[in-house]
């Protein structure tokens, strides 16, 4: 049901078409609007889930099997329109991963905001409890200090006492010796010898008054300099009495703002607790108010029945009317008390109905939020399934061994005088794009592969017939692209491009850069990818590991062998190459750095044909092992690209000595190459894939378990129209080669220390 209202229902509020998958045209009822066709071919079309289903199981419908023209046409049709279901799901599966993410950012945003506040608070609340802390330590120490000075001036004040009180001893003592000295004034000769001891007590009193003097005034500066540190202290104290006051303040006010920010949370629901409580008394008061009118009504029954009883009573008439008047009176204002506590409390179930009105719509939202989450989850991994199916189903159609023809364009060097009476372009509907002809001694000779590259066209060009290949090997499938043709005639450039110009990467950067972004685009859905990269070259019939850090351990020397390594093929259709260093990359910019590592260590050598010919088969292969915990789905899928090397008849080349021997290993395990392919072609027992390490090491992508593509370069040179031929005949044979389907490898784990080249 979920995928059927993700088919049924266009995102965004678009016009639907419906769309005949049998003809490929938009049908346009008679109340449609046409949508608008900015940024597309066909304008914006939906499909339901029976329109896929159609366009899956439709079968190609021609009027006789030998009419290919219409049989191209139809396919050529078929495909535009999987293309253009593949396009809208994409579209659909961008705006639902949008709008997940911008809902989880928003989530996520919240809590972080919530988070940072409380994790404010709580660092403010520890910064000032060290601060309060700290000062409360400064303050018993300013204290204790305080008592130490008041101590030691209390000392200093009873010493000084007690210095004044000797004093004035001294004072009095020589006061009455001096009336002594008065009285014997007449007695001088007879106590000379007395007086000369008095004068020299008086001396000796003398000395010690001064020092008593000299010492009192040292008391007095120190008396002087400790007042200075009192008063300072104090000071200070004051001081760090008011900043200890701000500090409470700020600590105050902090805990103020917390228990705001706490209290604005629960608010709404203390409002909504105040008005329940607010309607319950008003309702008790009404009931209160309703029973006073009913006693005074009673009253006024009462007071009725008494009325009746002493209407004989003339005299007491008067008194009872106006205690009856008085009860209507009292009547009336209890009426009106209770017609405003009646207003009241309708006002109170209004405001707490629409607070109730409020709670209920905001948790209405939140869950329409959470069930549109859910459903934008799991439309997304059933439009990723849906998207995979159509994917697989177009490689399929066009064929899982394909065959591409790539013509380099002329050189500064090369003689271009004969280039149009060697190559050109048929321009028919059914061949452009897809046709070349070569003419060799005034007889022609016509060849049709999947896919014509013409000098022209760019390196960008060539990567988008081939960047669905690439998205393969991310769902779970073995894919295998290599180029094929004689020395210099763009193999390696193909592949690898021109190192520092961007324009001019190859297949190998650029299908790299396609990986890395798809797994960053994948994160969101729940997949986890890990990637793991090897290099080797087949140089002699020997495999050289190229990220080997001891390649002299993997090289020829002298005749005899280097390192050996093994291949050895799984009965999951993997290839194991014993001993082979294998890397663990998360970007693009490590695969480059392993790349020119590799470039530097592949073996090149000086021909006729090239100055810098590629003398080795260059097979560069990542594993791309993907899970997916929310779907609990798991994939494994290969990469292989492959920069053979330059194939090319010896009189061409001019190879001798070293250069000879490489030529044969070459032509050797090309032509093994060859016998395989046509052995599967004509769908033999035996194919001979043990011939040679190229074609053993290839075996699960020829065998028909991996989407493999073939990159044919030709030189448009008419000294080379010998190989081009050649090259041409032999992919054309291939072209013709028939596979298996192929299998995509799901629920695999990696094996530890050992690589799947398959």
């Amino acid at each position: 049901m979920e995928v059927e209202k993700m088919l049924s229902t266009p995102p965004n509020g678009r016009i639907r078409q419906s769309y005949s998958l049998l003809n490929g045209t938009p049908d346009l009822g008679s109340n449609s609007t046409p949508a608008s066709t900015a940024g597309s071919e066909y304008g914006a079309i939906e499909f339901t889930r029976e329109d896929v289903e159609a366009l899956l199981t439709e079968k190609m419908r021609c009027k006789s099997k030998f009419n290919y023209k219409e049989r191209c046409e139809n396919m050529s049709d078929y495909i535009r329109r999987l293309r253009l279901c593949i396009k809208w799901f994409l579209e659909l599966e961008t705006e639902y991963a949008y709008e997940h993410e911008k809902l989880r950012n928003a989530l996520e945003l919240t809590e972080r905001r919530c988070d940072e506040i409380e994790m404010t608070l709580r660092n403010k609340d520890e910064e000032l409890n060290l601060v309060i802390s700290e000062l409360r330590k400064s303050l018993v120490s300013v204290q204790e200090k305080l008592g130490k000075e008041e101590s030691e001036k209390l000392a200093a004040m009873d010493a000084l006492a007690k210095e004044k009180e000797a004093r004035i001893s001294i004072e009095k003592t020589q006061a009455s010796l001096s009336e002594e000295l008065g009285k014997i004034q007449g007695e001088l000769d007879g106590a000379n010898q007395r007086i000369a001891s008095v004068n020299d007590m008086y001396k000796l009193l003398q000395e010690y008054n001064s020092s008593l003097q000299f010492y009192n005034s040292k008391l007095q500066a120190d008396l002087d300099i400790v007042n200075e540190a009192i008063k300072q202290g104090e000071k200070e104290k004051a001081s760090m009495i008011e900043n200890l006051g701000n500090l409470r303040g700020q600590c105050a006010s902090l805990q103020e703002q917390l228990t705001l920010s706490k209290a604005s949370q629960d608010e709404a629901m203390k409002q909504k607790d105040a008005l329940v409580n607010e309607v319950a008394s008003l309702r008790i008061e009404l009931q209160q108010v309703k029973d006073d009118r009913d006693q005074q009504q009673q009253e006024k029954q009462h007071l009725i029945a008494e009325i009746a009883k002493t209407k004989e009573l003339a005299n007491t008439s008067n008194d009872l009317e106006a205690k009856c008047l008085s009860q209507k009176n009292q009547i009336q204002i209890l009426h009106d008390q209770l017609a405003v506590a009646e207003r009241k409390l309708q006002v109170s179930d209004i405001s707490a109905l629409e607070n109730r009105a409020e709670f209920e719509a905001q948790k209405k939202l939140i869950s329409e939020l959470q069930e549109c989450l859910d459903d934008a989850e799991f439309k997304l991994i059933e439009g990723e399934k849906l998207r995979k199916k159509l994917h697989n189903t177009i490689l399929e159609l066009k064929g899982n061994i394909r065959v591409f023809c790539r013509v380099r364009p002329f050189l500064s060097d090369d003689s271009s005088s004969n280039q149009w009476k060697v190559l050109s372009y048929p321009s028919s509907v059914e061949s452009l794009g897809r046709a070349i002809d070569l003419t060799q001694n005034g007889q022609r000779h016509s060849f049709t592969f999947d896919k014509v590259f013409m000098p022209e066209e760019s390196q960008e060009d060539v990567f988008v017939e081939i960047s669905q290949l690439v998205q393969s090997a991310l769902d779970g499938y073995k894919v295998c692209i290599f180029a094929y043709g004689q020395t210099g005639s763009g193999k390696t450039y193909t592949m690898m491009g021109r190192p520092g110009q961007r324009e001019e990467k190859g297949l190998i950067p650029r299908s790299l850069e396609q990986i890395f972004q798809t797994k960053q685009a994948l994160q969101p859905q729940g997949w986890k990818y890990e990637m793991q990269v090897s290099m080797l070259e087949i140089y002699n019939e020997n495999i050289r590991d190229l990220l080997s850090t001891n390649q002299d351990a993997s090289r020829t020397e002298n005749g005899s062998a280097g390192k050996q390594y093994a291949i050895k093929h799984d009965a999951n259709g993997n290839t194991h190459v014993s001993d082979l260093t294998i890397v663990d990359v998360q970007s693009t910019r490590e695969v480059s750095y392993l790349l020119d590592r590799a470039a530097r260590s592949r073996s090149v050598g000086k021909t006729q044909i090239n100055e810098q010919s590629s003398r080795s088969h260059f097979v560069f292969t990542m594993r791309i092992s993907g899970i997916n915990e929310t779907t609990d789905q798991q994939v494994q899928g290969v990469l292989n690209l492959i920069d053979l090397a330059g194939s090319e008849r010896l009189s061409k080349s001019g190879s001798t000595g070293d250069r000879l021997k490489e030529t044969q290993a070459i032509n050797r395990s090309l032509s093994s190459l060859a016998d395989v392919i046509f052995a599967l072609a004509r769908k033999e027992d035996h194919v001979p894939f043990r011939n040679s390490k190229l074609t053993y090491l290839l075996q699960p992508c020829l065998g028909g378990d991996s989407k493999t593509l073939m990159f044919v370069n030709i030189s448009p040179e008419f000294s080379s129209v010998g190989e081009s031929l050649c090259s041409l005949r032999f992919a054309a044979r291939v072209n013709a080669c028939e596979i298996g389907t192929p299998r995509r490898q799901s629920n695999i784990r990696a094996e530890s220390g050992r690589f799947s080249y398959g």
